[in-house]
């Protein structure tokens, strides 16, 4: 079992907001902007590189005790290299778009979180099945999902902060956590803004599933206890974290005519990707913020060629783009 208390909420570390985010300042769609930060954050380009840019909280590390279920195509029984790295999923096809819209709601209560997420939740289920089915994976089995207002959560991989989301996989089933008060909080600051965090926070825990249903989640978190060094682990670490957000913008990409993923809703999703990544004095374990940035648009963008799982092999790309 994995410790996550250093990979919790490493993002919102600096500015003192561990617990509610109600000081946060945000970018574009603030209700309430200094001048300084209206000129240097105005556009999804600019917001990304602006001095004031707040992080963005880092989900924790994705859990597995146990193999997943058995597919037609998975096997745990190849060298951990040969599953990260040749992994049928990178040479299936495009990502079905789902056809669903955003859920025209508001994310300020509970309820509404919840109906935000689940209907984005069903959207990435049908999404992904096909590439899974195509990578021989157990494509219809699906995560069950956990939105919940807790301080801390107790799963089957330990117990996390209650502010942080993340996936786990036990013994053949899965599940992902949502903190609803997170995306409540976002809402305060700025809608658009909450909307934007959602959409990508439930599509990254998802590419986790993807990962471990394609066994390639599991071989990793075995690559990265056989190595003997701190770095090389914490590589194997960015590896799997840039993989994974990589394969969640995929899933958005591939339904952002429908959803749809324009406007001011995906200058927002920029800056989220932008802006999400290792901070100074945290492990580096998921990823420098330009190489964060850099993997979810080569998932994003994706939906224009062939081998869409195929842009988000981060095990053929050298150390560089997964530092």
């Amino acid at each position: 079992m994995v410790n996550l208390s250093r990979t919790t909420l490493r993002g919102f570390a600096t500015v003192g907001a561990l617990a509610g985010f109600a000081a946060m300042a945000l970018p574009n769609a603030q209700a309430a902007q200094t001048a300084a930060t209206a000129t240097t954050a105005t556009t999804a380009g600019t917001a990304a590189t602006a001095a004031t840019a707040t992080p963005v909280p880092i989900d924790g590390q994705p859990i597995v005790i146990g193999n997943p279920p058995a597919g037609e195509g998975v096997t745990t029984k190849s060298s951990t290299l040969n599953i990260v790295r040749y992994n049928r999923l990178y040479k299936t096809g495009p990502i079905t778009p789902s056809k669903c819209r955003e859920v025209n709601v508001s994310l300020r209560t509970a309820a509404g979180v919840d109906a935000y997420i689940s209907q984005l939740f069903r959207c990435t289920y049908a999404e992904w099945a096909l590439p899974l089915k195509q990578a021989g994976a157990a494509y219809k089995v699906a995560p069950k999902l956990v939105l919940h207002s807790s301080s801390s959560v107790r799963s089957y991989c330990g117990v996390v902060n209650g502010s942080t989301a993340f996936f786990c996989g036990y013994n053949g089933k899965s599940w992902i956590y949502i903190p609803r008060h997170v995306i409540q909080n976002y809402w305060g600051q700025s809608p658009t803004m909450a909307r934007a965090y959602a959409t990508n926070v439930l599509s990254h825990e998802y590419a986790h599933h993807v990962q471990w249903l394609t066994g390639i989640l599991g071989a990793s978190w075995q690559r990265q206890r056989a190595f003997s060094t701190y770095a090389a682990q914490m590589e194997e670490s960015r590896r799997r974290e840039l993989q994974a957000s990589c394969l969640g913008s995929a899933s958005i990409g591939a339904n952002k005519r429908y959803y749809p993923m324009a406007g001011g809703l995906y200058q927002q999703w920029v800056y989220v990707v932008s802006n999400s990544g290792d901070q100074p004095g945290y492990p580096r374990d998921h990823g420098s913020l330009k190489n964060h940035r850099f993997w979810s648009f080569a998932g994003f963008n994706a939906s224009r060629s062939y081998t869409v799982a195929g842009n988000c092999n981060t095990w053929n790309a050298n150390s560089t783009y997964v530092a």
